[in-house]
């Protein structure tokens, strides 16, 4: 029999560390070759791993909700080749554990060999940044929060010299130290508590002593539930006949709820910035004070597109396609940028050049409960005006599920936000970076509008251009800008430009 660790791997180009999301194994589990184990977040998406071994599954060696470094070993399996401990993922070969190990590796994450201590080399600079709105990947290694003095570190990892250091229970106390509440109270230390961060704030925040609260997650783990029963219970006394006459003699509308839908809830609410909440915001910065933006609008008459997307939604090439107006400004753009190749470009620092793309990689703005993703299409100036519709959709749906494929996340050239979905008029969208442009197409409204000399209700929609100063100077963006609208005023136009 042989114990195999499965290390974390790069699911992507250039990333440096994930979250585990949810494990859908437990130890005791018997696993195949390719079964799904859990689902980990990284800065572009959610994404599924399978187990490269067959056997049964010996340790879990990272909670749920933990971000880790690509290379740290996750899940430990136990196979029956008969071969020493394997590392997958990082580099760095393991050693074999003994019996007292393997045995407690459920409890205790694995100790990194010192290939995993060293510090990460630095990545290189990837060709072009990915396409999230606000997003894109640091070239510098992975930062940990500091460390507040006189704690020990985290799980599974390594003091500075490359020495392992025993798992933290979070009260300045190594996991293991006294496990039992007896030895904890003969040695005079609190005992030992198995809880998250966000658990052990919650129950600060509440006035809970989290030693006292009954566990009933995983492995004997205090759970948000646990603590806010263990807060309910301390909260709530039987009433004495004097605090009940003091509680009816209070004003009723100290009583009666706010109406917000607040009543009996926590005044503040801390959630963890996830991955691609962090990255949006980095890159955000990055792209505000780097890119000098400037942003047009021109307000158009759409009433012939709309109506153009009626009769094709009827026509036998549509029928089966869903054909939204978005689609329609897609075609529109790309028909566009040949006439103004500079929204096409993007700005290579380390060469001193600027790079004139002469394909579309169209990113398409898509909301999830996750945050804002842009994922694109890749050569969309190729498509047909169904292609695209397909595209869109099958992107949105992906993107909503959270299993956009990193590759989709990367390489884009230019971008469109569709803020019109969320009945808003139109906007200043922050440039994806690595990009010259991206478009914010606003709500389709029925409008009065002067037309042939006559005021009569047209369908009017904003659409907003954001633009690199650097790369595309007033002229070319409002020309581009232009042509985009002249093409939704009349799609005719398209037969003479294409």
């Amino acid at each position: 029999m042989s114990v195999s660790q499965f290390n974390l791997p790069d699911v992507g180009e250039g990333l440096t560390e994930a979250e585990i999301v949810s494990w859908k194994v437990k130890p005791g589990d018997s696993v195949k070759v390719n079964d799904i184990i859990v689902e980990i977040e990284t800065a572009k998406s959610l994404v599924e791993l399978p187990c490269p071994y067959a056997g049964v599954v010996e340790g879990l060696l990272v909670e749920e909700g933990q971000t880790v470094p690509v290379g740290t070993p996750i899940i430990s399996v136990r196979t029956g080749e008969g071969k020493p401990v394997e590392d997958v993922g990082a580099p760095g070969e393991g050693a074999e554990r003994t019996a007292e190990q393997r045995e407690g590796m459920a409890e205790q994450p694995a100790k990194p060999t010192s290939a995993e201590t060293t510090e990460p080399a630095e990545p290189a600079e990837p060709e072009r940044q990915p396409v999230l709105v606000g997003y894109g990947p640091r070239t510098a290694s992975a930062k940990r929060r500091p460390r507040k003095p006189g704690t020990e570190p985290s799980q599974g990892r390594s003091d500075t010299n490359g020495t392992p250091q025993r798992p933290s229970t979070g009260n300045g106390e190594p996991a293991g130290a006294g496990d039992a509440a007896g030895e904890g109270a003969a040695t005079g230390a609190r005992p030992r508590v198995l809880a998250k961060p966000p658990v052990r704030k919650l129950a600060k925040d509440l006035g809970v002593d989290i030693s006292t609260v009954t566990p009933t997650g995983p492995n004997g783990t205090v759970t948000r539930d646990d603590v806010h029963t263990a807060a309910a219970a301390v909260s709530t006394p039987t009433p004495t006949e004097a605090e009940t006459a003091t509680a009816s003699a209070q004003p009723a509308r100290e009583r009666v709820p706010s109406g917000l839908g607040w009543h009996g809830e926590d005044r503040e609410e801390r959630l963890p910035i996830r991955s691609v909440r962090r990255k949006t915001a980095e890159a955000m910065v990055q792209s505000a004070f780097t890119a000098p933006h400037v942003t047009e609008f021109v307000t158009v008459d759409v009433t012939r597109t709309m109506k153009l997307a009626e009769r094709l939604r009827e026509s036998r090439e549509f029928r089966d396609v869903k054909l939204t107006p978005l689609a329609l400004v897609a075609r529109a753009l790309c028909i566009a940028i040949p006439r103004t190749p500079e929204v096409n470009t993007r700005w290579d620092d380390d060469a001193g050049e600027i790079v004139v793309q002469r394909y579309v990689n169209l990113g398409i703005a898509a909301a999830t409960p996750r945050g804002l993703v842009v994922p694109n299409i890749k050569d969309a100036h190729e498509l047909s005006l169904r292609e695209l519709a397909t595209g869109i959709n099958q992107l949105a749906a992906t993107a909503r599920e959270g299993k956009t494929p990193p590759g989709d996340m990367m390489g884009g050239t230019i971008s469109i936000t569709n803020v019109g979905v969320f009945g808003v008029d139109t906007g200043t969208p922050i440039i994806n970076p690595g990009e010259a442009a991206i478009l914010a197409f606003g709500a389709v409204r029925q409008q009065p509008w002067v037309h042939k000399g006559k005021i009569k209700p047209r369908w009017v929609t904003t659409l907003g251009l954001s633009f690199d100063h650097r790369l595309v100077d007033g002229e070319q963006g409002s020309r581009f800008l232009s042509d985009v609208a002249s093409l939704l005023e009349d799609p005719g136009n398209a037969l003479a430009w294409s």
